[in-house]
């Protein structure tokens, strides 16, 4: 009959996606053991839950960033540590929001004991946005562009930035959002896989990604002082080939990628940057998991019969920042990192780098739980992409914060 068990998320229930929050239980008796619970449910109708054991202070409260949790998902002091440690019941399922209009919304409850989750004590909601409030949301098809547009509250300017996926395709919103969310006008661009875009084009133009540098110089809130890009994988080749081949771009990104053109031929005015030689028969696909690992199916990069693919990034006048996660199982993007930092800094270019112990190919925006295998949009196999849990989700924290840092000191 004590008083009632609270469980609070603060500053506020309500927040952005990449924004830390304080998750306090208060109501408890001294040293009482209980299980805390978070669980999500994406758009898909997945289900991603995370718990932990903790036991309450002297004073009956219980604060996650300070309290050590015993064991469960995680353990140790992890203020954060009940998002990061998502999982799915379903194998090789990744979180990812394709509606950044909605939130999600996790579902925090608390546990009597360290045994059966059976006596619920309290619960509440964080609701996790991907646009902060304010943002516009703009869907763009001007000329062949096929991308959404993210303008940040307020007349500005802002610095304006260019948002590259990888080889699944699609329209990816949800980084563009929060980066606008972060007072950057930002382009999320669809470059294949997408719409009437082919799933695998035969050529990519350099002429489309010049199109999206123009049409966001010319919008009326982005500074007219250069542009910045960023890239995932096959997106950061092709953020590293915009700041080589295309006037304007001051500062470009790379998270996971190489310093050479990867698997579809770059076509620029009148010159071609051949994919790199490859051999989708060097795929090994485990017995026991079926998970294919592509890390092997490039040609050696250091054959200089390969070098005809290379980005000739020390042409261009950009600022460039390299990262890459050291557990990375779908692509050597630590050694491709390191020779490209070397090309540069061998013709005197200051370059940015940061390799990452423990972490995998897919580096996002922070909380996003680490996902270890799922399956490629486009080759329809499932991927490793390798990653260790706490060491990506500290990865993931530490490359926002470097990014949104690179991006405003240089634009």
């Amino acid at each position: 009959p004590g008083m009632a068990v609270q469980l609070a998320v603060l500053p506020s229930p309500q927040c952005l996606f990449d924004d830390p929050v304080r998750i306090l239980v208060s109501g408890l008796l001294p040293q009482q053991p209980v299980t805390l619970r978070a669980s999500l449910v994406d758009e898909s109708g997945e289900l991603f839950q995370a718990h932990a054991r903790y036991r309450a202070g002297s004073s009956g409260e219980l604060d996650l960033s300070r309290s050590p949790a015993l064991g469960g998902s995680y353990s140790g002091v992890e203020p954060m540590g009940l998002l990061w440690a998502l999982r799915s019941k379903a194998p090789y399922k990744r979180l990812a929001k394709r509606n950044v209009l909605t939130p999600f919304c996790v579902n925090l409850e608390v546990y009597e004991g360290h045994g059966d989750m059976i006596r619920l004590l309290g619960k509440c909601t964080n609701e996790r946005w991907f646009i902060g409030e304010g943002v516009k949301r703009i869907s763009v098809r001007e000329g062949r562009l096929k991308a959404t547009l993210f303008l940040p509250p307020g007349p500005g300017p802002f610095p304006g930035l260019i948002d590259l996926y990888g080889s699944g395709g699609g329209l990816v919103e949800y980084r563009a959002s929060l980066l606008a969310s972060r007072g950057f006008v930002t382009l999320a661009l669809a470059y294949m896989a997408f719409e009437d875009l082919p799933a695998m084009p035969e050529v990519l133009e350099l002429d489309y990604f010049e199109e999206a540098v123009n049409f966001l110089r010319k919008q009326q809130q982005v500074k007219d002082t250069g542009i910045g890009v960023l890239g995932l994988s096959k997106g950061a080749d092709l953020a590293l080939s915009m700041a080589t081949f295309l006037p304007g771009i001051k500062a470009a990104v790379s998270i996971s990628g190489s310093g050479f053109n990867s698997f579809i031929p770059l076509q620029g005015n009148g010159f071609t940057v051949p994919p790199h030689p490859y051999d989708l028969g060097r795929i090994k696909i485990s017995d026991e998991s079926g998970l294919a690992d592509f890390s092997d199916i490039l040609d050696d990069h250091r054959d200089p019969a390969t070098w005809d693919c290379r980005i000739p990034m020390e042409r261009s006048l950009a600022k460039f920042l390299f990262l890459s996660g050291l557990d990375d199982m779908n692509w050597k993007s630590d050694v491709y990192c390191q020779d490209a930092v070397e090309r540069l800094q061998q013709y005197g270019r200051e370059v940015e780098f940061c390799s990452y112990s423990g972490a995998g190919h897919l580096l996002e925006p922070p909380y996003l739980p680490l996902c270890q295998a799922s399956i490629h949009k486009v080759l329809g196999m499932f991927v490793l992409w390798g990653g260790q849990w706490r060491e990506h989700a500290k990865a993931q924290e530490d490359a926002w914060h470097r990014i949104q840092a690179f991006f405003w000191q240089h634009l």
